[in-house]
């Protein structure tokens, strides 16, 4: 409940404070997705409504507080989930200038969702081939901003 209603204070004040008065935009974009300012309230906007979510999910929970699930204490295995992180992170700043931002980030992906060991492995093997390929095909050929692309492999 405390994290949602921080969310949605963070995101009120991206909205109403730091966006208008931080970002830069000029009032001529033909565009309105390549404003400077559209993915910032874009952004905050997610950050809301993930706010709301989590106050929904507070309101729902027993009335004693009483955790959903019972937390673990399993400190070597929270070292090596961090350790895995880590190498995801710097394998992910290798392979970046090498494959590419979209093969990179398909990897990174799937690597996450099995470090976290996720219950729904093919809906994240789905998400990890999908959501890198669906930003590009947004950005390249609709946006026309230029991807990164890799030495080996190359997107149209």
């Amino acid at each position: 409940m405390q994290l949602g209603i921080g969310a949605c204070l963070a995101a009120i004040f991206l909205v109403f404070i730091a966006i208008p008065n931080w970002v830069a935009a000029p009032s001529n974009v033909a565009n309105p997705v390549l404003s400077p300012v559209f993915w910032p309230y874009t952004l905050a906007g997610f950050t809301g409504l993930a706010g709301l979510g989590l106050i929904a999910a507070g309101l729902r929970m027993p009335a004693g507080g009483a955790p959903l699930n019972e937390p673990v204490e399993d400190v070597p295995q929270a070292r090596l989930r961090l350790l895995g992180v880590a190498i995801i992170m710097a394998g992910t700043m290798f392979l970046l200038p090498r494959l590419g931002m979209v093969w990179t980030c398909m990897l990174a992906f799937a690597a996450s969702a099995f470090l976290v060991r996720t219950r729904h492995p093919v809906a994240a093997l789905t998400c990890a081939v999908l959501v890198p390929l669906v930003l590009y095909a947004f950005f390249a050929h609709v946006a026309g901003v230029a991807i990164p692309q890799g030495n080996f492999v190359r997107l149209p």
